[in-house]
């Protein structure tokens, strides 16, 4: 008698579960106020200016994000990530200055950001998955390393303002996204004789909690 209960059960557990699943086809896309995770990836950058070669550097990025969905299309999401970068200068040694490189022999630079972007989703399409991410973000500079530099004095500004925008696909436990990010501010802590932009594009993967 029990096991016949049980099965008439679970039999109408499942049928609701079928029925209700089939009149709402996007319920698995549907998102909780607050959601949080990890990601990590390529940051691929160049600083664009005279003294700087052209095309990008390879390095990485690991952060923590938090996720507000405020209404069934908008949302906001702050960042916090550990952002490597890295840079190398011209081969001509008339784009480099004088005052600052023995003999145009610098060449690289390494760059320790901590950047804080603070993003608006928008979501794309009926499901919830696919977000357009745009936002300001603030790039405190950790640490600078210059080779062979002469004078011991910093000549990247410790702090910058950039603007970021992307897409980030949100699977039900893992994400994937892609970003283009421009520096807004000039970097050049030297003189004004150049302007010394950041960009970079980012690719990640991550966990969603």
């Amino acid at each position: 008698m029990k096991n016949r209960f049980l099965a008439f059960l679970l039999c109408l557990i499942s049928f609701t579960t079928v029925s209700f699943a089939q009149r709402n086809p996007l319920n698995m896309d549907r998102e909780n106020f607050f959601r949080f995770g990890l990601k990590g990836g390529l940051n691929a950058n160049k600083i664009s200016g005279q003294s700087y070669k052209s095309g990008f550097n390879y390095n990485y990025q690991v952060g923590a994000f938090a996720q507000f969905n405020i209404t069934k299309r908008l949302g906001i999401q702050p960042e916090v990530s550990f952002v490597q970068s890295s840079s190398e200068f011209s081969n001509d040694p008339n784009d480099v200055y004088d005052d600052l490189f023995t003999n145009g022999s610098q060449r690289k630079a390494k760059l320790n950001y901590l950047e804080v972007p603070v993003f608006l989703n928008i979501n794309i399409g009926e499901s919830k998955r696919v977000k357009l991410q745009i936002g300001p973000a603030f790039n405190g500079l950790l640490k600078q390393t210059v080779d062979s530099l002469q004078n011991n004095g910093d000549i990247f500004k410790k702090a910058e303002w950039s603007a970021i925008g992307g897409l980030w696909l949100q699977l039900p436990f893992i994400n994937i996204g892609a970003r283009y990010k421009i520096g807004l501010t000039d970097i050049n802590n030297v003189d004004d004789r150049q302007t010394w932009r950041n960009q970079a594009i980012q690719i990640f993967a991550g966990v969603t909690f």
